[in-house]
């Protein structure tokens, strides 16, 4: 298997894995408890929009177990800066560490923390995570290596 990458289509409540343009897996998901639109500010409870990254994975998660999303991304940052939500320092810092596939700072007003992590489904609840079922989330996190790109369409 090529490295798999990842699809969430939120309206959808779904997340495929595919290895290259072959669908291997769905998985159905629960989003932030504000579902509709971009993630903008920390506390929104939307779950974010764009290209990102898997940067960590976490066996001793709230939620059973997580694989870290790498919000947020370069296109947040501008936004950020350009509304006057972060400063120029944080800016930097996020693209910096996007161009090097780290962690991007977490503790912005843009928000951070966000995951796909088990806890369930059926209702959205997180503050802005992808929660799946436990038994889908430890599929996942053994099959998906850190580095794994994820796209969230709306």
């Amino acid at each position: 298997m090529t490295l798999p990458r990842l699809i969430i289509t939120k309206k959808d409540r779904k997340l495929e894995v595919f290895d290259g343009d072959k669908l291997v897996k769905t998985f159905r998901i629960s989003l932030g408890f504000t579902p509709v639109g971009a993630k903008e500010t920390e506390g929104d409870g939307k779950t974010p929009e764009g290209e990102f990254y898997i940067y960590t994975k976490n066996e001793k998660s709230k939620f059973y177990l997580s694989l870290g999303v790498s919000y947020p991304g370069v296109s947040d940052a501008e936004r950020g800066l350009s509304e006057g939500l972060i400063s120029q320092t944080e800016y930097d810092e996020i693209v910096d560490d996007v161009l090097k596939r780290k962690m991007p700072p977490q503790k912005t007003q843009l928000g951070g923390e966000i995951f796909l992590h088990g806890g369930g489904t059926g209702k959205d609840w997180t503050y802005g995570c992808a929660a799946l079922a436990d038994e889908d989330i430890r599929e996942l996190f053994n099959a998906i290596p850190i580095g794994t790109p994820i796209v969230i369409s709306p």
